[in-house]
């Protein structure tokens, strides 16, 4: 039987940075616009938690049913464990995209964007077929633009939107900045894992691309973000992008560890968990660094 601790192992706190950090970023453009409202952050806040970790227990289930997670690198799972029963797990992802589905309708209510149910229901569906269904994209080495889309576009754009009706183009730009992070947040958890996902038949982009461009890929995937914010160049403070320097730091220390540069180890396996870790950190750190630098520009 499943302990407490278990539970939130299997939630994957690593990966929890992810549905904050756009909500920060779209809520501070949305004050920046004029048309910020911390009720409506907090909802969209608490829609893109639940739906993360809903898609946690759902990758769980379905790696764990189909055999995926019989042999792992990373922490044992709540199914392929043997932690939980499988439909004790199937019912936690489906009560934690329940509950999004209510915030969400709540917010949708606020806002008045009807139409933000349907752009719901299909992320939803995305995020059961990532690894669920007789043909998971997950496993065709689509997880990145499922999250790019998903925890990049639509949740920083839609945090915007939310508050305000319109997504002003920064909004796009840190869509974009977020986006990437995110998917370096996959990245590297797939890079983790592919010996084992090469044996299970799981065709991420990390095993399609092979280690070393994986790596090269993840580096990108951090760097480029720090590059777009040049285009705020004429919106943000000039002394407003200190705020950006902690995610910078964070994000060299990640390029430094992956590689073995420096005073670092090449990171393989199990020792890539801190890389995955600090990935996560660096995400919540841009996000954070998004909504200062909006707020006081």
């Amino acid at each position: 039987m499943a302990h407490l601790q278990d539970w939130i192992e299997g939630a994957r706190m690593r990966t929890l940075p992810a549905s904050v950090a756009p909500v920060l970023a779209g809520a501070g453009i949305a004050a920046w616009a004029g048309t910020g409202s911390l009720p409506r952050t907090l909802l969209a806040a608490s829609v893109a938690l639940l739906f993360q970790i809903g898609v946690n227990f759902s990758n769980d289930y379905s790696d764990g049913i189909r055999g995926t997670d019989d042999v792992r690198t990373g922490p044992p799972r709540l199914t392929g464990g043997g932690k939980a029963a499988p439909r004790t797990v199937k019912i936690a992802a489906l009560a934690c995209f329940g509950l999004g589905c209510l915030a969400g309708l709540v917010l949708v209510a606020l806002s008045g964007a009807w139409w933000l149910i349907i752009a719901g229901a299909v992320a939803v569906l995305a995020a059961w077929y990532y690894t669920g269904g007789k043909h998971p994209y997950g496993y065709m080495g689509l997880g990145e633009l499922f999250v790019f889309v998903f925890f990049g576009l639509m949740a920083t754009a839609g945090t915007t939107y939310t508050q305000g009706l319109s997504v002003p183009w920064q909004a796009w730009v840190a869509s974009t900045t977020i986006g990437l992070i995110a998917c370096a947040l996959l990245m590297v958890n797939n890079i983790r894992d592919i010996p084992t996902d090469v044996l299970a038949g799981k065709h991420t982009l990390a095993v399609r691309l092979g280690d070393k461009a994986a790596r090269a890929t993840y580096d990108a995937m951090i760097l480029v973000p720090f590059a777009l914010l040049g285009s705020y160049a004429s919106t943000l403070l000039p002394w407003s992008y200190a705020f950006f320097l902690p995610a910078f730091c964070i994000a060299i220390q990640c390029v430094m560890r992956i590689h073995g540069l420096g005073a670092f180890d090449r990171h393989e396996g199990r020792a890539l968990i801190p890389v995955l870790r600090d990935t996560g950190f660096l995400e919540l750190a841009f996000g954070a660094a998004l909504l200062l630098s909006f707020l006081v520009s």
